[in-house]
């Protein structure tokens, strides 16, 4: 039986097993992949999982809630770095140094299974689809920081915002929720460091994107109206449409 069983979700009956390691393996792969995950007590509101600095033994698959990442500046300032949603594992930036180079803090109540990389390694060596699952995982982080790096460095304010919604839609369709309405777990302050803008400019930019009918803010929920005005702006950016349905 796999540790923290009070806590347990088999991987087999996780909402979120597709979007996760065992996506490939069969139910006796996932059976062994089972035995060797720790299901951690739920996580609240600005609680850290991982410290910058801290020694790097596992990686986390997030259960459930979200969480950001950032690292600070030497006077304190927090840059973030990226938003963790239920699926997405958290801790391949430590593999080379083997330490945490950044904070990951949950944005809300959250849950994660902890995943004692050694073993998983290891593992891994006699599973290989295994192993190509943990390398699509770390293929997919660098080309998330180089989407990053382009968008901050290339896009307006105005692509910036509209990429982030839509990436966001994607991936809440991704897991099974509904990608025309879904609550932001982040504050306006959270989106505009990610992105690099003002929370001045998220919030003039929120209130552009109402009147021209294509989103609706209610406090943190957000409903896209027109998918199709949201997809133009996006072909415009040579950037693949996110129309659902």
């Amino acid at each position: 039986m796999s540790k923290g069983s009070e806590f347990s979700i088999h991987c087999q009956s996780c909402s979120f097993s597709h979007l996760c390691l065992p996506v490939s393996l069969n139910k006796t792969e996932m059976d062994s992949l089972d035995d060797i995950i720790e299901r951690k007590k739920p996580l609240h509101k600005n609680d850290k999982l991982v410290k910058a600095g801290d020694s790097f033994h596992s990686l986390y698959a997030v259960r459930s809630g979200s969480f950001k990442s950032f690292v600070t500046s030497k006077d304190g300032e927090e840059q973030i770095i990226g938003f963790h949603f239920p699926g997405d594992i958290i801790g391949f930036d430590a593999l080379r140094e083997s330490t945490h180079p950044s904070y990951t803090q949950a944005l809300e109540t959250a849950m994660v299974c902890e995943l004692p990389y050694d073993t998983l390694d290891q593992m891994s060596v006699q599973l290989p689809k295994l192993r190509h699952q943990i390398m699509s995982f770390m293929s997919a982080e660098i080309k998330h920081d180089h989407d990053l790096m382009m968008l901050l460095n290339k896009r307006t304010a105005e692509e910036r915002l509209i990429y982030f919604l839509a990436h966001l839609s994607k991936r809440f369709e991704d897991r099974g929720f509904s990608p025309k309405q879904f609550n932001l777990s982040m504050t306006r302050n959270e989106i505009g460091n990610y992105l690099g803008l003002t929370v001045e400019t998220i919030s003039r930019l929120l209130t552009r994107f109402q009147k021209e009918n294509i989103i609706e803010v209610d406090g943190k929920l957000i409903t896209i109206i027109d998918f199709e005005a949201m997809d133009k702006k996006l072909h415009s950016m040579d950037i693949p449409s996110t129309t659902v349905g």
